[in-house]
């Protein structure tokens, strides 16, 4: 029986036996094999290959969002209606003011009072949910431009929340579903109901989950029948 020296050696001379072409590709196949596993790294190299590789990641996710964005602004029929009424309320929209960025919280995109939309490129999961998560921005937009929010009214708060979440598409039975909620009695009205009330949170002037709940519920049914600019739910 061929001891483990034995095996070695025999390595060593099929090693020798190569032409230099394939001592080339089998010297650069080991070297890939070992970078990709991180055999013979220190950890400061390891360190720097799992940023280049989070860098590229981020890059790469970043340019998905974008270029999705991009096309929606040109052919979404929600996107473009959006478009039209914030143009007519005094907001042109542009993408310079709809970036993508990496954003920490669980969030897929977010408003600024300033106008700018953002969106999260490390928590949007595709097309369909960009296009969600755009519409509902839009909609804080237009609201922002209509009815004069003050953000730090929970009540005024909870009225735009209402809206997006039901106008945007944020709570078909689609998105609830890959959410792992699944109900068929109201559960559009519940789902609204959640979101706003989650997007409540992070108001500084709410106090507690029963503090968001109860200013939604407040002002639900006002806010949840007026569809401006839509005709109806979308």
């Amino acid at each position: 029986m061929a001891t483990p020296s034995d095996k070695k050696e025999a390595q060593q001379q099929q090693y020798q036996a190569l032409d230099a072409n394939d001592k080339g590709l089998f010297d650069n196949w080991v070297r890939a094999f070992k970078t990709n596993l991180g055999i013979g790294r220190t950890p400061a190299e390891k360190q720097q290959a799992s940023a280049r590789h989070q860098f590229e990641k981020d890059k790469s996710d970043c340019e998905r969002c974008e270029k999705t964005r991009d096309h929606l602004l040109k052919n979404s029929p929600i996107i473009l209606f959006m478009t039209e009424h914030l143009k007519d309320s005094g907001y042109t929209v542009t993408k310079e003011k709809m970036p993508c960025m990496k954003c920490s919280e669980m969030r897929s995109g977010g408003y600024a009072p300033n106008g700018t939309i953002q969106l999260c490129y490390n928590q949007l999961y595709g097309k369909n949910h960009t296009e969600t998560t755009m519409a509902h921005e839009m909609i804080h937009a237009y609201d922002q431009h209509n009815f004069n929010i003050k953000w730090l009214n929970l009540e005024h708060h909870a009225c735009t929340e209402i809206r997006a979440a039901s106008l945007s598409g944020d709570c078909t039975w689609f998105e609830e579903l890959l959410r792992g909620n699944i109900g068929f009695l109201k559960h559009h009205q519940v789902c609204v109901k959640r979101r706003a009330a989650l997007s409540l949170l992070g108001n500084p002037q709410c106090k507690s989950q029963k503090h968001a709940e109860a200013a939604v519920n407040k002002v639900f049914q006002s806010c949840f029948t007026d569809t401006r600019p839509f005709d109806e739910i979308y």
